[in-house]
């Protein structure tokens, strides 16, 4: 009987780990091609990973809620099959994409073991304190995500969870890499062997610990302590990153959209008989918003320190509630390059996709510019927060009818018109109230312009 291993699968270009959720299978069980065993978890999304093979599930390598290195064993799948041994399984090709996945599992943690952090560890650290500084998460209790490598680099400098929180990342997300906590180990040796008396800088923190495990709230009669789940944690993380990194500017203009409103009333029927698919206003605005952008590419950016990167793909990111009240955000790829058919069933199946939890990593990552629809909640305008690394978010309000003033041949007349407030959110580094506001304008003006006889 050969045995084949089944591998921890890449998810995506930074994803070097995943954390099991839930084992489908048991060992003993029988299994069939892509039938799935296992559901895990990263920090961008759910996934289910599927059998390479028809055979008998052997053992578990790993428990549930075990973070497994991307390219790791993870459990074997026995078969009859004396062919089967020399095949790869797809979950090894999907690691790294040239069948040499298990040369990563220990291609992470192997800087960890360099010399140079173990030199650095000796000269500014003294077996003492080296017993006083607790394991670090995976992820702080801000959310904020620490891979193997530097947390091991982190235990070794005895760093704490808390000073590790401090350091500037310049990671995806604002990941603390490598090389941001090496740079602030070189600035942190000269302060950490300036102190002359030990006991003094062990004992000052120990006090304030002490505090803070007093004033910790407890649950009454009345109150009830929820802890964030894990997607939670990372929404806030990146929230408060993002307001870190960018000085947000918000502009708005309220544009008259009765025209797409009294459209999508006369087609919608047909439209769904001729493409089985219902339509919605958010392809409408996600159309205008691509137009847009090829009129003002310098909003399709995303900054690098002092570097401008600016992007020629139009990939626009549409925020997606989730039924746990979570919000992820699925990409339409080259949204200027789909027809008002092609957008509809794209946001279509993203959407649906997104509320069962069946996307890709690779269709929630490259996203360029994002819009959010805030009038789905009855709200009629928003301050969204922008994604990072992306430069400007649009929020689209309610449609409402309200009294407006319209140009006629006959003069100016007041009647009732289907009006939406539009809010972008932009980076104030980058793009200057000159730049936000004419490409604002530019998105009402392709909204106000639709034609109300267009063809389907």
């Amino acid at each position: 009987m050969a045995q084949v291993d089944l591998i921890m699968p890449k998810m995506g270009e930074s994803i070097i780990e995943a954390t099991i959720l839930r084992w489908l299978k048991k060992p003993g069980d029988k299994v069939e091609v892509d039938e799935t065993i296992l559901e895990i978890a990263t920090d961008k999304v759910d996934s289910e990973v599927p059998s390479p093979i028809a055979g008998t599930l052997g053992e578990w390598l790993f428990q549930e809620n075990d973070v497994v290195p991307v390219g790791q064993v993870i459990a074997t799948i026995l078969t009859g099959d004396s062919v089967a041994e020399a095949k790869p399984s797809p979950a090894v090709a999907s690691a790294n994409g040239n069948g040499q996945a298990n040369q990563a599992a220990p291609s992470a943690p192997s800087p960890a073991s360099e010399p140079e952090p173990a030199t650095v560890a000796a000269s500014v650290s003294t077996p003492a304190p080296a017993a006083t500084v607790a394991e670090i998460p995976r992820t702080s209790t801000g959310g904020r995500f620490y891979s193997p490598l530097v947390r091991t680099i982190a235990q070794k400098e005895q760093i704490g969870t808390a000073e590790l929180d401090h350091i500037q990342g310049s990671g995806l997300g604002g990941r603390v890499t490598k090389t941001d906590i090496l740079q602030y180990l070189e600035n942190r040796s000269a302060p950490a062997a300036a102190p002359a008396a030990p006991q003094t800088t062990a004992s000052a923190p120990a006090a304030p610990a002490a505090k803070q495990e007093q004033a910790a709230p407890t649950p009454g009669d009345n109150v009830e302590i929820i802890e964030m789940d894990r997607m939670r944690k990372l929404i806030a993380d990146h929230m408060v990153m993002s307001k870190q990194t960018s000085p947000h500017v918000t502009s708005y203009v309220e544009v008259d959209v009765t025209n797409i409103v009294n459209w999508r009333n006369k087609v919608k029927k047909t439209f769904e008989e001729k493409y089985g698919e219902k339509i919605t206003f958010t392809p409408i605005f996600i159309e205008a918003v691509a137009k847009a952008i090829r009129d003002y590419p310098m909003i399709n950016i995303s900054v690098q320190g002092t570097t401008i990167i600016r992007k020629k793909d139009v990939n626009i990111g549409m925020a997606a509630a989730l039924p746990s009240g979570n919000l992820i955000v699925p990409v339409i790829k080259q949204a200027d390059y789909l027809n008002l058919t092609g957008l509809t069933k794209t946001v279509n199946d993203l959407a649906n996709r997104a509320r069962q939890n069946k996307l890709k990593p690779e269709e929630i990552q490259d996203g360029t510019f994002t819009l959010t629809n805030v009038g789905t909640f009855g709200n009629v305008m928003g301050t969204p927060i922008i994604n990072q690394p992306q430069v400007a978010i649009l929020a689209v309000g309610a449609i409402r009818k309200k009294p407006a003033v319209v140009e006629t041949a006959y003069g100016d007349m007041i009647a009732v018109r289907q009006l939406m407030f539009l809010s972008l959110a932009y980076d104030h580094r980058v793009v200057d109230g000159s730049l936000g506001g004419s490409f604002l304008r530019k998105v009402g003006d392709y909204l106000e312009a639709f034609d109300a006889n267009r063809e389907i």
